[in-house]
């Protein structure tokens, strides 16, 4: 039997790896984009290896607390957006070990923002083309495993905003909720 973390819903401990996994796999992809600009800061880099301790079945610790911490505390301190995102999307990483079964807007934010994030950085690496970061959703809901979507359904839609980052998220969330 699964360990399972309960709220309004359950979540396993297999599922929240599964989240982790996805989280970890885009903050992996960007994470360059923070360390090329801020070579001596290694707080995102070390939120992303506590992330994969814990997909590798490691237990989820204080580790992944600190570390996701640390990681949006350094994305505070980019220079750039490109950076900044980059950053937070480690910090997410970790934390998702922690997502909580609570059925709030805001959770949903911890499974899809680093993806969000990272067609953000398609963008702005294409000019602020936003067909780049069209382009970096679709990758970002091909990714997505069946798991992954199961738990997604178990939140609200993701809340509405206006930056472009939570555009990207909205419209991720949207075509996730559509392959159901």
């Amino acid at each position: 039997m699964t360990a399972t973390v309960s709220g309004d819903f359950e979540l396993t401990m297999d599922e929240l790896r599964v989240v982790a996994r996805y989280v970890a796999e885009t903050a992996q992809e960007v994470l360059p984009v923070f360390e090329d600009a801020n070579p001596g800061d290694a707080r995102p880099r070390a939120a992303l290896d506590a992330a994969w301790e814990f997909v590798n079945d490691a237990r989820r610790t204080k580790l992944q607390r600190v570390t996701s911490l640390d990681a949006h505390r350094a994305a505070k301190e980019a220079a750039t957006e490109a950076s900044r995102l980059a950053a937070r999307a480690a910090g997410d990483a970790a934390s998702a070990a922690y997502l909580h079964p609570i059925a709030k807007a805001h959770q949903v934010g911890h499974i899809l923002r680093a993806a969000a994030s990272a067609a953000r950085i398609a963008e702005i690496d294409a000019g602020d083309d936003p067909e780049a970061g069209n382009k970096a959703i679709e990758r970002a809901r091909q990714r997505a495993t069946p798991v992954l979507i199961d738990v997604l359904g178990r939140y609200p839609l993701a809340p509405a905003g206006k930056d472009r980052v939570a555009q990207l998220m909205t419209a991720l969330d949207a075509s996730l909720r559509v392959s159901r």
